[in-house]
């Protein structure tokens, strides 16, 4: 084996990520630097060419030229070179005399810099000469008389050292920016490098490498079969006695790549990763073979991300009949609070972005007081687990549909002595509390409210609503198989509702009239567990 690099992976990303920013930093800050430096200098020959233009444009400089009154072209300049704040404002003739200067015993002398001839002829530009102060940024326009005829013309300097000046303080902005960026970019690196170290808990690639060559070793060694799948339920283990002990059951090929369900019939370890709970030494038939497995689901960092199962063939010991839970209301359980999860994350992250932690903490405390007390008052009333799970997400449902949706306080089920019961009211129960919520999604009254009662080993359903309510001509008919008011592939809740009730003997009856909703009244034969208090 190959000797431990020089660096650690965590000191290579930093590294790399902080070589990244940097390199993107220093190209940002030469481009903003010189687009700055542009702007900088556009800016302020902008700014001396628009006073140039005001000074061409005021009556006391056209008449002051025509008059040759020096005095008032000297006065008139000195305000407006104080009031606008530039080294010097200068107005000469058409032979280049000074009629103004900031130094008043230059008045009278001829312009210096040599770049006044342009603006002689009628021409408006910026250049950079030495002048009498310096190297300077210049602008200049021609005046022109009221009759057409150039009068003279202005030029509005800017010395290069104030023009340099207002550079550097631009420069020092964008390096203190670059700085600060690249010390937030080094932050990152850090905190990635962390994340990416604490997600392969703490291991180096070559340690990964030497795990994965062990465990490939020891899945082969075991005598056990193991079969393992991610997520999505593809299979992504599968060890030489998993494969011999499934072609003994007639399920021949390799098994990595593909859906479980498609491999194994009447698998698990679905139900594993939606329950997260494990299954231990169960038995199963697969094609006339008894197998005895183990079922875990696996779990990182709080999340299920997949299941594993350990078999051995045991055809010799006596059949075991394994009769399977639904767990379609586990599904929907997990579907609707997902989506009612993802909803509150979005919430409390646009409080973090506003900075309203005190509303965050609020908002926090109320909706995890109000989901424990929801959790803890059906766990109270309704003893099964499956069909509490199932009112859990109905609850949810009804969340997301901005309905009210209540179960009574005197609502009591207790655990029932035959599970297959438990998947009659499945259907029962989720089908008319469906049926509710779809009737009053669009009421002004959005209520729902459900109720179940137990006594004398009968089970008393009620499923009420404040929707439009059903017309008498259609009671009969909405029990009948692909019936419905709704769109077309509907119709088979209610059906299935009746067919479950006739399977348990018991009784539906419907209470309604248009505009004043709906009430289902369900009584069925049910023996619960005795409850000890």
């Amino acid at each position: 084996m190959k000797g431990k690099p020089i660096f650690n992976l965590q000191t290579k990303i930093i590294l790399l990520v902080c070589g990244v920013v940097a390199l993107s930093l220093l190209a940002a800050n030469a481009l903003i630097t010189n687009r700055v430096e542009s702007d900088v200098r556009a800016t302020l020959g902008q700014k001396a060419l628009d006073i140039c233009r005001t000074m061409t444009h005021s009556p006391a400089v056209i008449s002051g030229l025509e008059a040759n009154d020096t005095i008032a072209i000297q006065e008139y300049a000195n305000t407006i070179r104080n009031a606008v704040n530039v080294e010097f404002i200068v107005v000469f003739d058409m032979q280049g005399i000074r009629k103004s200067h900031p130094d008043s015993t230059r008045v009278g002398q001829h312009i210096q810099g040599g770049d006044e001839v342009p603006a002689l002829q009628g021409h408006e530009y910026i250049s950079y000469a030495e002048g009498t102060y310096g190297p300077s940024l210049r602008a200049f326009s021609p005046v022109f008389a009221p009759d057409g005829r150039q009068v003279g013309a202005v030029v509005v300097g800017i010395l290069l050292g104030d023009v340099e000046k207002a550079l550097r303080e631009s420069h020092q902005i964008i390096y203190i920016a670059t700085l600060i960026g690249l010390l937030i970019g080094i932050g990152f690196a850090i905190v990635l490098a962390r994340n990416i170290k604490k997600t392969l808990f703490g291991l180096e690639p070559f340690a990964i490498a030497q795990l994965v060559e062990e465990r490939s070793a020891m899945l082969q060694c075991v005598r056990e079969g193991i079969l393992a799948v991610d997520k999505n339920s593809i299979v992504t283990i599968a060890n030489s006695e998993a494969i011999r002990v499934l072609k003994l059951a007639g399920i021949p090929g390799d098994p990595i790549g593909r859906h479980v369900a498609e491999y194994v019939p009447h698998t698990r370890l679905k139900d594993v990763m939606n329950t997260g709970q494990a299954e231990l030494d169960q038995e199963q038939k697969i094609n006339g073979v008894t197998i005895l497995t183990n079922r875990v689901p696996v779990v990182v960092n709080g999340e299920i991300v997949g299941a594993i199962a350990s078999f051995r063939d045991m055809t010799d010991m006596r059949q075991l009949a394994e009769e399977l839970t639904d767990v379609n209301s586990y599904v929907e359980a997990l579907r609707s609070q997902a989506h009612e999860f993802m909803n509150k994350i979005h919430v409390m992250l646009g409080l973090v972005r506003l900075r309203f932690y005190d509303k965050l903490e609020l908002y926090i405390t109320r909706i995890a007081n109000q989901d424990i007390a929801e959790s803890e008052f059906v766990s109270q009333c309704i003893h099964d687990p499956v069909l509490g799970g199932l009112l859990l997400s109905k609850f949810s449902k009804a969340r997301e549909m901005a309905i009210d949706m209540v179960l009574a306080e005197e609502s009591f089920l207790p655990e029932p002595l035959d599970g297959q019961v438990t998947n009659e009211l499945v259907t029962i129960i989720g089908n008319l509390i469906d049926n509710a919520l779809d009737a009053v999604k669009d009421s002004p009254q959005r209520q729902v409210a459900v109720s179940m009662r137990y006594s004398d080993a009968q089970l008393a359903i009620e499923v009420r609503d404040c929707g439009p309510g059903i017309e008498q001509a259609f009671v009969e008919q909405i029990f009948v198989k692909g019936y419905s008011t709704k769109s077309s592939g509907r119709g088979f809740g209610l059906f299935l509702v009746a067919r479950a009730v006739e399977r348990l003997n018991g009784s539906i009856k419907v209470e309604t009239s248009p505009g004043n909703g709906a009430r289902f009244n369900v009584i069925v034969g049910y023996q619960g567990k005795e409850v000890h208090a």
